[in-house]
C-alpha cells in the first residue's frame, strides 16, 4: 500500500499533538486550574444546598399555615352545621 505524504504528515501531525497535550494536561499549571475550578464548583453547590433548604422551610411553614387554615374552616362549617340542625329541629 502506497500512503501520500498528507496523511503521513496528518498523523505525524496527531501523534505530536497528542502527546504535547497530554503533557500540557497534567501540568502543574493545568493541575492548579483543575484545582481552583473544582473549589469553584463546590463553592457553588454549598450556596445552592443553602438556598434549597431555605425554600424547604418556606414550603413546610406555607404548607402548615395552610392546615391551619383548613383546620379552622372546618371547625367554621362544622359549627354552621350545628347550627342549622338546631333551627330544623327548633
Amino acid at each position: 500500500m502506497i500512503f501520500g505524504w498528507g496523511k503521513i504528515a496528518t498523523f505525524v501531525g496527531g501523534a505530536l499533538f497528542g502527546s504535547v497535550g497530554v503533557k500540557l494536561l497534567t501540568s502543574k499549571d493545568a493541575k492548579k486550574v483543575y484545582t481552583h475550578a473544582t473549589a469553584a464548583v463546590l463553592r457553588a453547590k454549598d450556596s445552592v444546598m443553602e438556598t434549597v433548604t431555605q425554600v424547604q422551610e418556606n414550603c413546610e411553614d406555607i404548607l402548615a399555615d395552610a392546615k391551619s387554615i383548613n383546620e379552622a374552616r372546618a371547625a367554621e362549617e362544622a359549627q354552621y352545621v350545628g347550627e342549622d340542625k338546631e333551627e330544623v329541629i327548633g
